[in-house]
């Protein structure tokens, strides 16, 4: 059996999808797209779900309960967990020898727009498509042009530097199964994941982990030898690395319980942050490092060159023996938190369990995997009091977007499943209104007011000029039906850069008009932490939500709150940690 990750198994289902949509089957490419949704979502591993099963027959009807996968995609699933591969995905990429998992990152191209450059100028990859674009071949074809030449060059230039770290969301759940196997064998007594992933970065370099531990020899074979590890770089007594299935790099470091607060700050980060406490430390004539806070020893007024080990047991003795406050991992950005801990004023940042609903659900009404009641049931299951039903607008065709009609029938039928869920969760009429390219928006007012919670978006019209679009977006803020700016500036984390666009603008208009900003937790993150902040610093409130398009989203929730820690966001400034009642009132 390999040993292969959600993500992984989602990225083939999704190229499968896609390689049928080129082809113009119908039906088919959805369904791969939805059960990929729901894979890359999954808390669980798919391959421990399939072993738990008991594998084969018994695994591959354990693999068919997962919601949205079928007998067919379960098989595909099956094929990638035991061999590593999928043959329909290998047939596809031999039939239509295009690589798919280059140009679909590319912004603007779909599945038809890569058909149609791989049949006129046997475009096949990222090369081929900047040569083309370079030479001006792109634009003289029907339905591309200049602007579109334009952007995908913009676009290749991201996708080249982009691809580089890893993002969060994506990453988290391998190195989690890392560090929990570690903590599992009889030699580890602590063990912690360190680096920008404990500090909750968009984006992840390599991982870090700490151990504590009197016999590290064993847990080094053990590391050493993980059925992911596809190439060991060091093994050392205390210290080793691999590179596993994926590309990630992740270094193990065994250290003393008596130096660990201090190895876990060193190794947390961030650089700015350490540099900052080591001159701190040389200030008062100590030193710090990886193996603690050290001050020299002296008898009778005189130095005697020897250290005394002072602090570093404990990240909390660490600060405290400086006269801080513990500083949050989110925080060690060295951009205010060492004086801020030095006056006791950090925020007391929003709580990974502090969020009581989600204002961006998706369902099957449009381009999300399930029911209405499915993703409230989910909701309730992880603890949720209340969510609201966001599905898309008419304007956006592909996926299938409500016109008047339908969401008024949307309307009739939450309110039948709030009568069925009565005291249980409150499910909430709403929606994510497609802003238009002059600042109007997709639905009428006379639908719009209707509505407990109407959220905007930009999904068109990316490449505006600047003023434009800021005056877009800004205009749209001023309909007093439209509560939310729903992820902000437009990006996709390692995928798609944000349109261009005044952000500071965006959140003087909040300000003036009441509007909350969304921090858009699937694969978004946007906005991004430097711009939570100003929200913070400007009063503007902020909603978290998991932009859930299957009930495995809900996760996402977490890298959500992880980025309003990281941008000194507090419970006060965060409307859905609040009841509903309350948040209901905050709104337009």
């Amino acid at each position: 059996m390999q040993t292969i990750s959600n993500q992984q198994i989602a990225e083939m289902l999704r190229e499968i999808g896609e390689y049928l949509a080129m082809q113009n089957i119908p039906f088919k490419p959805r369904a791969f797209e939805k059960a990929a949704l729901t894979i890359e979502g999954l808390e669980e591993e798919v391959s421990e779900i399939y072993k738990k099963g008991g594998g084969g027959k018994d695994g591959l009807k354990a693999l068919k309960e997962i919601p949205g996968v079928g007998a067919s995609i379960a098989a595909s699933i099956e094929e990638a967990i035991n061999t590593g591969k999928m043959k329909d995905l290998e047939r596809l990429r031999k039939s239509t020898p295009v690589r798919l998992d280059e140009l679909s990152r590319i912004e603007g191209l779909g599945p038809k727009s890569v058909q149609k450059l791989y049949k006129a100028l046997s475009i096949r990859n990222l090369k081929d498509l900047e040569k083309a674009a370079r030479a001006g071949k792109i634009a003289a074809l029907p339905g591309f042009g200049k602007k579109t030449e334009e952007n995908i060059l913009k676009s290749i230039g991201f996708a080249a530097t982009s691809g580089q770290r890893f993002f969060i969301g994506h990453i988290m759940p391998q190195i989690r199964r890392i560090e929990e196997r570690l903590r599992l064998l009889p030699e580890s007594k602590m063990v912690t994941i360190a680096g920008s992933a404990r500090r909750w970065k968009e984006t992840v370099g390599d991982a870090d982990i700490l151990v504590v531990s009197q016999k590290p020899a064993p847990i080094m074979r053990q590391f050493v030898s993980m059925p992911e590890v596809v190439r060991v770089i060091a093994h050392g007594d205390t210290k080793s690395s691999v590179k596993v299935r994926g590309g990630l790099n992740v270094d193990l470091r065994v250290v003393p319980e008596e130096s660990y607060g201090a190895a876990l700050a060193y190794f947390t980060g961030s650089k700015d942050h350490n540099v900052a406490m080591r001159q701190t430390a040389i200030k008062r004539g100590w030193k710090l490092n990886e193996y603690g806070l050290f001050k020299a020893t002296s008898e009778k007024g005189r130095a005697i060159g020897k250290e005394k080990m002072i602090a570093g047991r404990t990240e909390a003795e660490l600060y405290e023996t400086f006269g801080m406050d513990y500083i949050e991992p989110e925080l060690r950005e060295n951009t205010g938190e060492l004086e801020a801990a030095r006056r006791h004023a950090l925020p007391k940042l929003v709580g990974y369990g502090d969020l009581q609903g989600d204002l961006q659900v998706q369902t099957d009404w449009t381009d999300g995997s399930d029911s209405i009641e499915s993703m409230a049931r989910v909701a309730m299951a992880r603890g949720l009091k209340y969510i609201a039903i966001t599905d898309h607008t008419k304007r956006l065709a592909m996926a299938n977007g409500l016109d008047e009609k339908r969401i008024l029938k949307q309307m009739a039928e939450i309110d039948k499943l709030n009568k069925k869920f009565a005291g249980k969760i409150k499910i909430l009429k709403g929606s994510e209104c497609d802003i238009l390219k002059d600042g109007t928006l997709d639905l009428p007012d006379s639908v719009l007011s209707k509505l407990d919670v109407v959220g905007a978006s930009v999904h068109s019209f990316f490449n505006l000029p600047r003023t434009e679009q800021t005056k877009r977006i800004a205009r749209a803020m001023e309909n007093p039906n439209v509560d939310i700016l729903f992820h902000p500036t437009g990006r996709i984390v390692n995928k798609r850069a944000p349109y261009d666009v005044d952000v500071e603008e965006l959140i003087r208009a909040a300000k003036r008009t009441g509007t909350i900003m969304e921090i858009d937790a699937l694969e978004r993150l946007d906005l991004k932490d430097e711009y939570i902040r100003k929200c913070v610093e400007a009063g503007v409130r902020m909603s978290i939500d998991s932009d859930a398009h299957s009930p495995s989203h809900y996760s996402s929730i977490e890298y959500g709150i992880a980025q309003a820690r990281r941008g000194w966001a507090e419970k006060k400034d965060i409307i859905n940690s609040w009841p509903v009642e309350k948040m209901l009132k905050s709104l337009k």
